[in-house]
């Protein structure tokens, strides 16, 4: 019998407008708080942001048979939405108003199979190094056993974020 999934999500665009007008933390901070809307991919894969401090993101998600790949474990790009949002939103945290960022690259390092009995999964990222136009962070994707299941490295490229037109 086909398995049946729902899920709603805000308008991005509201989100979107909002870049760069704060510092990133509080723009982070914002998102968390429910005052701005999710990205839509969290509502899609079923993840969240439980915790940002300066330099630092953490989202988790719980796994189940809807992020499986063809061979029944959690698909490696589920894996690599997680780091990529952990990473991308500690270096975010670090920018002050005006200033926006986009990855410009992510390496995974996919060390321990994912299933549905896995259990909640967090993943925690941490900037190595931020200077004027770019920026390293890493992150960790572990089980609540503190296992490390997978490894990430992004760069990120800093930008000014052009003034809105409202």
């Amino acid at each position: 019998m086909g398995r049946i999934r729902t899920y709603e999500w805000e308008d991005p665009s509201i989100s979107a407008a909002a870049v760069g007008r704060a510092t990133g933390l509080e723009f982070l901070r914002e998102m968390q708080a429910g005052r701005l809307p999710g990205p839509p991919i969290a509502a899609t894969l079923d993840f969240s942001l439980d915790e940002v401090d300066e330099g630092r993101a953490v989202f988790s998600m719980t796994p189940g048979e809807e992020h499986y790949n063809p061979i029944g474990s959690v698909h490696g790009g589920v894996y690599a939405t997680l780091l990529d949002s952990a990473a991308g939103c500690a270096v975010q945290s670090t920018l002050p108003p005006g200033m926006g960022y986009t990855s410009l690259d992510l390496t995974v390092k996919f060390l321990k199979r994912i299933t549905a009995d896995t259990g909640r999964v967090r993943a925690i990222g941490t900037v190595i190094s931020r200077g004027r136009q770019t920026a390293l962070a890493e992150a960790r994707l572990v089980d609540t056993r503190e296992r490390l299941l997978a490894h990430a490295t992004s760069s990120c490229i800093l930008f000014p974020v052009p003034a809105s037109a409202t």
